[in-house]
């Protein structure tokens, strides 16, 4: 797994071991950032559930301007530290280990483009997207990118897809891809 292009284009990253994440794949990465290459500079990046986080990074390095990093796993934290040192973007990088709940619960900051990608079998993304809606971490023109196992990101809460737009969505494989924005008088 690299870094696709930017200041830190061809640094390979490090992951964890076993099975505990899924990174995601090189195929669907070029996807995202394709679909968002005109949102990425001077940016404010919000990465949830961070894993080994490329996908903080890779905004990092087409020119966003900072990353909060979310990890529940100390271990995933451990690597996302060792991934920001190898790719000299510890200035602009905040890594926290804790829950989504609990870091959106105390967060006052708020994000251009945020990245929902929990493991595809928690369904999470519905949960996520509600807490986020009750945070001050949303702009009226912040970019929500999920990735998920499922067609559609509102399944468990059929009210949520009422409170955002869709702006694209697409699927790779067994991943889907869902770019959201929320309403705007909502924010």
């Amino acid at each position: 797994m690299r870094i696709i292009t930017g200041s830190a284009k061809g640094v390979s990253l490090y992951t964890l071991e076993g099975e505990a994440t899924r990174p995601t794949s090189q195929r669907v990465k070029e996807a995202i950032f394709s679909m968002l290459q005109f949102d990425i500079e001077d940016r404010a990046v919000l990465d949830l559930f961070a894993g080994c986080g490329q996908l903080s990074l890779e905004a990092l390095s087409r020119g966003a301007q900072r990353s909060v990093m979310v990890d529940a796993s100390r271990e995933a934290c451990g690597v996302i530290r060792r991934n920001v040192e190898k790719t000299k973007m510890t200035d602009r990088t905040t890594v926290i280990s804790c829950d989504y709940r609990e870091y959106l619960l105390r967060n006052c900051d708020r994000f251009d483009l945020i990245f929902i990608d929990p493991p595809y079998a928690s369904e999470l993304c519905a949960d996520v997207l509600r807490r986020l809606l009750q945070s001050k971490a949303l702009k009226p023109t912040t970019l929500i990118v999920c990735e998920s196992g499922s067609e559609n990101v509102f399944a468990s809460d059929k009210q949520l897809k009422e409170k955002f737009d869709v702006i694209k969505s697409a699927r790779y494989s067994i991943s889907y891809v869902t770019i959201l924005k929320p309403k705007e008088e909502l924010i």
